[in-house]
């Protein structure tokens, strides 16, 4: 049995993995982001209350794991920023770990088990309240040591103001730190800050893509925008990877009409269109996150690989 934990901002949610068809959630328990200690302990207690003793733990984790150092930086756990996080969690639990950043077993779980079955390149795109990824290779991910492959969301597409009448669009900054990212503009946040800076009113990214499927004008000059922005640079990456298929995820994957305008604009700009749905709404269920850190733990075991 693999003990596996969806380490995020607000909570970690816990599940028992005894095989990749038998996966059972454990319920959830608040993160202590600020103290390193009350967070081992989080774990110890889950480790004491499963039905066996795991025979390893695996995590998927809101953060990036540094592939040299083996070091974290989770901006929104800081209490687990610095540490050489497997090492660490080893030490202080007495078993195996496994680590995975989020998209990443996203990623994982669509290809393996979600949509993305059967395809040999898979790329995990979550479009909610930031633009993340992974990318899977033959049911694997190429990164598996960490890193940040499948992470478009970062790397400016607008360095500077655009002024190209009758559209003005300024340079947002990022989280990352950087200015006019692909995250600023076409995450969640980001169509409510294209709508704000079209329309000079406030709307939730669900009322505007809600509003563009009703046929509203501002609605639809806004999805209009957020379509063209995003359409390039995902054609860019699918003639860079190749994927047999986008498995789309996040808050505003809800929409199949988004999506599926979505994929028409992709498919416009790549140089192979497939003549089928590139990108799909992933279908729901267990938790990715869960999913991803089972495959990957039971990857060491028979049932891994069955």
């Amino acid at each position: 049995m693999i003990l596996c934990f969806d380490i995020g901002g607000s909570a970690i949610k816990i599940a028992e993995a005894h095989a990749l068809t038998d996966i059972r959630p454990m319920g959830r328990v608040p993160t202590p982001g600020q103290d390193w200690d009350a967070f081992v302990g989080v774990l110890r207690a889950a480790i004491a209350g499963a039905s066996v003793r795991p025979a390893r733990l695996a995590f998927s984790i809101a953060g990036a794991i540094d592939p040299d150092t083996g070091r974290a930086n989770v901006a929104n756990i800081p209490c687990l920023t610095g540490h050489p996080l497997r090492h660490d969690l080893e030490a202080a639990l007495g078993l195996p770990v496994d680590l995975a950043n989020d998209a990443d077993c996203f990623a994982l779980a669509e290809a393996v088990l979600g949509v993305g079955r059967g395809h040999p390149v898979v790329l995990g795109l979550i479009l909610g309240t930031g633009v993340g990824g992974g990318v899977v290779v033959n049911g694997a991910l190429i990164n598996p040591g960490g890193g940040i492959a499948g992470e478009l969301g970062h790397g400016p597409i607008v360095q500077r103001r655009i002024e190209a009448p009758p559209l003005t669009l300024p340079a947002f900054p990022c989280g990352c730190g950087q200015i006019g990212c692909l995250d600023a503009v076409c995450s969640a946040r980001g169509m409510e800050k294209l709508h704000r800076h079209l329309h000079e009113t406030e709307a939730d990214s669900r009322a505007i893509v809600a509003g563009w499927e009703a046929g509203e004008e501002a609605a639809t000059q806004t999805i209009t925008l957020w379509l063209e922005l995003l359409a390039g640079p995902l054609a860019m990456v699918q003639n860079l990877l190749g994927t047999g298929v986008i498995a789309v995820g996040g808050g505003l994957s809800t929409s199949a009409p988004l999506i599926a305008a979505l994929d028409r604009a992709v498919q416009a700009r790549i140089l192979r269109p497939l003549g089928r749905p590139l990108l799909v709404p992933v279908q729901g269920g267990l938790e990715p996150g869960l999913v991803g850190a089972a495959i990957i733990g039971l990857g060491h075991g028979a049932e891994g690989k069955a």
